[in-house]
């Protein structure tokens, strides 16, 4: 994912000159971080009826394996970030995937259901306090003029952690089983885990983020437009890509391995939009937002009457992708726009938003799942991401739009 961000001196110094070699080694190990972290959230949509069969519960009820994340994250952002401010970053970024890697061995091995939801609630709090500190280290890594190009790296993980989480975790899930895909991510989160101690140099704490600073950006427009927006588009898209599953299933009437490759299809999508979102939205973030909430929308609306037909699903699947792929892009580029010199404050914000709507999705759709059908979650999502549409029409005609970002 791109990111615009302004580079800001850690205490009022630029970083130690280090070797290039070492500053992206250290780059690529926080992307590889944040990697293994969106694999892991990510990772049940592919294996939500295994693991409901398995513990006889039901797809709803499966669906609190994301519910659980995005909760935990959005309340773990702001906290976790404000009560160790003080502490090196790369020792809290040691801590956090140490952390992933026992959730996901936890739920390889784990006899009862509630014991994955623990392991989701680990999850939940290694992204709220990774992402926030890693999101916005980039300038103390490598040189300024290289600062743009080290943070596309890093959010660079975001599309390929959609791409590989679901299919893998699905293709793994149907050759080895669910518990084989959190064994394998376990192991490659311990790998990333020995990069980050290896090559990731001391990061003592700058500037601490405080609480007082984010309530003083919520006062902000820009920022108060950025979560509603933020709040629609996501809602719209993980209330419906959750049970994504289960519609191809019992709608479609998709075998394992076409699930496969449609989410295949749709996470290559997502890496697409995700670079033309990149290009385009620092000229024109609403435009961006607003036409990828409004593909959402038609593609949500749409499948129930097209996604019947392999033939229909797919190339709707591909539009959602490349749909969805922009928003992350544009969301955190909203928040940068909006604290441009507490850089720290806006990933917080960024994730905490971000991570609870995909709670409230998830939950959404999941209760309305297990209540209709996954015909009803599609169509509830659509109207959901109208409402984005709708919000950003208004406030890309409403007064003084000029001054907007």
């Amino acid at each position: 994912m791109h990111a615009t961000t302004t580079t800001v001196p850690v205490n009022g110094e630029h970083p130690p000159s280090r070797a290039p070699l070492a500053g992206w080694l250290a780059v690529v190990s926080v992307m590889l971080g944040i990697f293994v972290i969106v694999t892991t959230e990510i990772l049940p949509i592919g294996l939500l009826t295994s693991i409901g069969s398995d513990f006889t519960v039901t797809n709803g009820m499966a669906g609190l394996m994301m519910t659980m994340p995005g909760f935990l994250a959005a309340v773990s952002a702001p906290l976790v970030t404000v009560a160790t401010a003080r502490f090196d970053r790369r020792l809290m970024l040691c801590v956090f995937v140490f952390l992933l890697a026992l959730a996901n061995f936890l739920a390889a091995v784990a006899p009862d259901y509630w014991l994955v939801l623990v392991s989701r609630v680990m999850v939940g709090i290694t992204i709220g306090g990774f992402w926030s500190i890693g999101a916005g280290l980039a300038e103390r890594l490598v040189p300024p003029a290289s600062v743009g190009r080290a943070t596309a790296v890093i959010f660079s993980a975001v599309p390929l952690g959609s791409v590989l989480g679901v299919p893998a975790g699905t293709l793994i899930g149907e050759l080895a089983g669910w518990r084989a895909a959190f064994a394998i991510m376990g192991a490659l989160t311990v790998g990333v885990l020995v990069m980050l101690v290896l090559f990731v140099p001391p990061l003592p704490a700058g500037q601490a983020t405080r609480l007082g600073v984010l309530s003083g950006l919520l006062r902000g427009a820009t920022t108060r437009f950025a979560l509603l927006l933020t709040f629609l588009v996501v809602l719209a898209h993980f209330g419906t890509y959750t049970y994504v599953t289960p519609f191809l299933e019992q709608v479609t009437h998709a075998s394992g391995g076409l699930i496969t490759t449609f989410l295949l299809l749709f996470g290559a999508a997502g890496i697409l939009g995700n670079f033309l979102g990149g290009a385009w939205v620092g000229r024109y973030p609403r435009t961006v937002f607003g036409l990828a909430a409004a593909l959402i929308a038609a593609v949500t609306l749409l499948l129930p009457a097209l996604g019947r037909w392999e033939a229909g699903a797919v190339p709707l699947l591909i539009v959602w992708g490349i749909a969805y792929g922009a928003v992350p892009v544009a969301s955190q580029t909203w928040f940068a726009k909006a604290a441009p010199h507490a850089p720290e404050a806006a990933s917080v914000l960024f994730t905490a938003s971000f991570q609870a709507t995909i709670s409230m999705g998830a939950l959404t759709g999941g209760v309305l799942l297990d209540r209709s059908s996954p015909t009803s979650v599609m169509l509830l999502g659509g109207c959901v991401a109208v409402l984005a549409v709708l919000a950003a029409g208004a406030h890309l005609v409403g007064p003084g739009r000029a001054a907007r970002p």
